[in-house]
């Protein structure tokens, strides 16, 4: 039972201390425990370090946890990542452990200090820290070396091929052979050509299969050693002993062992391609990054590295350039291309004050922008972090595929040998014996398997970030499949999240400008948002002074001699001001889900007012494309239930609950006994985000409700929900087409491997064939999952 240091957040006291020794008291899988308050540590004996740190986290004492990111070299099917996950997670200080095939990554959670690399390299492959640069220039140079090897390895073996196919399909051919060189010297210059087939391009197999299979962990590599390596030897004891081989199985087999190299090669290199293209999103985000930028420095520009600029710095952005860090405008006038952002194709107008993202393209204007966040800290960083957490999730689906191929090349090893006996007690020879043992062995490789899922993830959520569509979470993709309601936030979501005067009537011998310019000079003085809504309807007609703030109320400031009073009836009421005429106006904007407000002057009132926030040009076609889609539709909102009512009549939606607190969000989600999506932008959304099956948030909302999400809508526009629900569901149709694919292959081509139709048609597959087959059955797998780059947005 492993002893291990935990670091320890929130530790502050002595009280803290027995708090955590408490809680690790009340753990089963906890033997001993010691906390020091003084280093803010818990040494401590457990079986289940993750158990531990989940108790630690609930008791409000979370252990410090890193993770780190892996990218992994050997990995070549599915088994390879049940070991390598399996590996880890043996390290008492490994808490989590995500491999992916398809990005050649890992993703460690673990606390404290741990040899991770050490951990892979015992477990037989090469790892390092991830960078996406070294990551993506690491692939380009093993794309590459691949192709290299499969051109030398056809070189060699097309001879090889010639030699022997060509006599057993030309008769001619091998007589030709018989004359010249003789078959003996065919066999020797076979066995040459194969030898160095197989020691060089070939010897990838061989360096990893052998080990792994001495471990006990056999992988694709091992079928594919054990299958060349049977057939080579085979035939040359064919070639130079054949006195050992009973007389009716002296045949060689070089080409198969040397073709093997070349088809499984070629299936590496076009699979490599592929995974490269299925990458292709983050490598994009990568490009658009500048790698330098023009910053002031004592009054001069000079072109200074991207790594070296810090917060604070003056960038100078000239036309046409993007921009390198997100900050401030603080001289200049251009419009900037923010489409990779928010997917808009207008660009937007930027001038002093202005924010500007990092990644975004200028116009025709030149720009000095003061760095805010650089590094990893940009918007754009961001978005790269979320797109790649999301192409490594694991869905619950892969789990089980993982299971599977950890078992599944021992297996196909058990029945290759079953095979091969069969045949010996039953067959016509010991060659045909070796002949489908060989081919079960190669074309039962769990490639296809173990690429199936991850392939899919990664051109699936690609796609979604081209689309402005960020999946956080992976699993997302699967539980949105799953949903049965889409329940919406009002306000910022649904709505523009800016209120808007709408409605001023006034009384006789006021006209409007003239009830507008004093509210508005009220106002100047006030922060509230129904305040901005009548300053941008309205420009102040003189400085207010005696400003006072009613909170719950209104305002109220002298204006040109006049004392102003604006508010609510409420604040009429209390000031004793009649509404009379205004009443009925009042109740009119109401009735219509808007927020009536009334002005007084020198204690008589003199206007009715309308404010309202406006509906989202698009969020009437969202909510009927997602009825149409078969989907529920909810509206949740703090807002009064004759405003949420007015709303909802607005966009065809009927199921409405109005006066909401978060918490109340919360319950009524729980209640609705059905898959839910949740979809909002404020901070006030979080808690529903974080307890929704899905949380969808607006990318134009918070920073606290994007972080509480699955999903984030890049754009804010409420149609992004119907593109995430069309992505989630071509995705997991293609990830089913995958492995529908996968292990029907293996299940029809297994049995036809071991000879079973032999005895009624004849058939018996070559191992080439089986090579070729299974190849291609990594390629299609990969290839379908590209089609998911041709998916487009729901409109």
């Amino acid at each position: 039972m492993p002893n291990i240091t935990l670091q320890i957040q929130n530790m502050t006291c002595g009280g803290c201390v027995g708090r955590v020794e408490a809680a690790l008291a009340k753990m089963p899988s906890v033997q001993d425990a010691h906390v020091n308050l003084a280093t803010k540590t818990a040494s401590i004996t457990t079986t289940d370090i993750a158990g531990t740190t989940e108790g630690l986290a609930a008791a409000g004492y979370p252990a410090q946890e890193t993770t780190t990111e892996l990218t992994i070299n050997g990995m070549h099917c599915g088994s390879c990542v049940g070991r390598i996950e399996q590996a880890l997670l043996a390290s008492p200080y490994v808490v989590g452990a995500k491999v992916n095939l398809a990005a050649e990554t890992a993703q460690v959670r673990h606390v404290g200090e741990v040899d991770l690399i050490g951990i892979v390299r015992d477990a037989g492959y090469t790892a390092e820290i991830a960078t996406d640069d070294l990551h993506m220039e690491e692939k380009a140079d093993e794309t590459a070396q691949i192709l290299r090897q499969v051109i030398i390895a056809a070189i060699l073996a097309v001879p090889v091929f010639i030699l022997e196919m060509g006599g057993h399909l030309i008769p001619a051919f091998h007589m030709a052979i018989e004359r010249s060189i003789g078959l003996q010297t065919s066999w020797i210059i076979q066995f040459v050509l194969t030898t160095a087939v197989l020691a060089g391009p070939g010897r990838v197999f061989a360096r990893l299969g052998w080990p792994a299979l001495l471990r006990g962990a056999p992988d694709m590599n091992s079928l594919v050693a054990l299958g060349t390596t049977a057939a080579w030897l085979y035939s040359t004891v064919a070639t130079f002993a054949p006195g050992l081989l009973p007389e009716n199985s002296r045949a060689v087999y070089f080409e198969a062992a040397a073709v093997i190299v070349v088809l499984i090669l070629l299936g590496r290199w076009m699979e490599a391609r592929a995974k490269g293209r299925a990458g292709a999103a983050i490598s994009a985000l990568a490009g658009l990054q500048p790698r330098t930028a023009r910053v002031e420095v004592d009054g001069k520009v000079e072109e200074r590295d991207i790594a070296r600029i810090v917060t604070g710095d003056l960038v100078h952005v000239r036309p046409g350039e993007r921009i390198a860090v997100d900050g401030i405008v603080t001289s200049g006038n251009s419009h900037v291309d923010e489409s990779m952002i928010t997917g808009e194709p207008m660009p937007v107008d930027k001038s002093d004050g202005d924010a500007v993202t990092g990644g975004t393209v200028n116009g025709n204007g030149a720009l000095v922008v003061r760095a805010q966040a650089v590094g990893r800290d940009t918007v754009l960083a961001g978005i790269m972090r979320m797109v790649s957490d999301a192409q490594a999730a694991r869905l619950p689906i892969e789990a089980m595929v993982n299971r599977i191929t950890l078992w599944f090349v021992p297996v196909v090893m058990g029945i290759a040998a079953l095979t091969v006996v069969v045949w010996l007690l039953f067959g016509p020879s010991l060659a045909h014996a070796l002949v489908a043992g060989v081919a079960v062995l190669i074309i039962a490789c769990p490639c296809a398997m173990g690429l199936a899922t991850p392939v899919s993830i990664m051109v699936g959520t690609g796609r979604a970030a081209e689309l402005g569509v960020l999946f956080r979470q992976g699993d997302a993709l699967q539980t949105l499949r799953e949903v049965e309601v889409v329940a919406f936030d009002k306000t910022g979501t649904l709505t523009q999240g800016r209120p808007e005067l709408t409605d001023c009537e006034t009384a006789d011998g006021w006209t409007r400008e003239e009830v507008l310019g004093l509210v508005a000079s009220v106002e100047a003085g006030s922060e509230h948002p129904l305040a901005r809504a009548i300053l941008r309807a309205a420009d102040p007609l003189a400085k207010a002074e005696a400003f006072q703030a009613l909170t719950g109320l209104g305002a109220q400031a002298t204006v040109a001699g006049k004392t102003v009073l604006v508010g609510a009836d409420r604040l009429m009421a209390q000031q004793g001001i009649a509404l009379g005429w205004a009443e009925a106006k009042g109740a009119e904007i109401a009735q219509a889900g808007r927020t009536p407000l009334y002005a007084a002057i020198d204690g008589v009132l003199v206007a009715a007012l309308g404010i309202a926030d406006p509906v989202k040009e698009t969020a009437r076609a969202t909510v009927e494309g997602l009825r149409k889609d078969g989907l529920r539709v909810a509206l949740l909102t703090g807002d009064n239930p004759v405003t949420g009512q007015a709303v909802a009549a607005q966009l065809g939606i009927e199921e409405v609950h109005a006066g909401l607190m978060p918490d109340d969000k919360v319950a009524v989600l729980r209640d609705m006994n059905a898959r839910v999506a949740f979809v909002g932008d404020g901070i006030n959304d979080a808690p529903a985000l974080a307890v929704a099956d899905v949380g969808i948030a607006l990318g134009s909302g918070t920073d606290i409700a994007m972080e509480s999400a699955d999903v984030v809508l890049m754009s804010g526009d409420p149609r992004g929900v119907r593109d995430a629900l069309h992505l989630s569901e071509q995705t997991l149709r293609n990830i089913r087409q995958n492995l529908g694919w996968a292990f029907g292959y293996n299940a029809l081509l297994i049995p036809v491997a071991a000879g079973v139709f032999y005895p009624l048609a004849g058939v018996l597959l070559s191992p080439a064939l089986a090579a070729g087959a299974m190849a291609l059955s990594s390629v299609f797998v990969v290839t379908n999952a590209l089609r998911l780059r041709r998916v487009g947005g729901v409109r």
